[in-house]
């Protein structure tokens, strides 16, 4: 049986490393450039324009950035639902939730406020719905890998399967197998 720190950080790093593995192609796809360019672009928001002239070492401090970003979220999100349990069983809710979340603090929090060539009087000049809905779009995917993490890599067996555990109780003692949660 997994332990609770253990089943925690397997959620977090499989969440966070698979959300932000695919957010990279996400914001490739979107935006019609080379992942490459992304991770040039991530780098940006700690090496400034200088990022786009760093070559490999800029592309990989991105793709270091995106993922400890990523598993960052993923443990806001642990944390945040740890006490929310109809949020971990309804984790497609929590996901979409999760997203929107993401989408604003990234887009007016994190990105205005990084030393990335953009400000957040850029970004709302630059809005354009398409583009905005396809980076929704996506930060609803992030959540939702995250989210469905939380619920079925980081629960113990009888979470996944809709076994009721009370506090304090062992999961696998006889009678209550039969409990299912509302």
């Amino acid at each position: 049986m997994k332990t609770q720190p253990t089943s925690a950080a397997r959620a977090i790093l499989v969440g966070g490393l698979v959300a932000g593995t695919l957010d990279i192609g996400a914001a490739a796809l979107i935006n019609r450039v080379s992942p490459a360019l992304i991770a040039h672009y991530i780098a940006s928001g700690v090496l400034g324009r200088a990022s786009f002239s760093a070559g490999a070492p800029a592309i990989y401090l991105g793709v270091i950035l995106q993922w400890a970003m990523s598993v960052v979220i993923a443990a806001i999100y642990w944390l945040a639902t740890a006490r929310m349990p109809r949020i971990r069983r309804r984790w497609w809710l929590g996901g979409v939730l999760a997203g929107a979340v993401i989408f604003l603090v990234m887009n007016f929090v994190v990105m205005p406020f990084s030393a990335a060539p953009v400000t957040l009087h850029e970004v709302i000049a630059r809005f354009r719905l398409a583009k905005e809905a396809e980076n929704l779009l996506a930060m609803f995917v992030f959540g939702l890998i995250v989210a469905y993490c939380a619920r079925y890599v980081g629960a113990a067996p009888a979470d996944v399967a809709g076994v009721h555990s009370p506090e304090g109780s062992d999961p696998r003692a006889p009678g209550l197998a039969s409990q299912r949660r509302v």
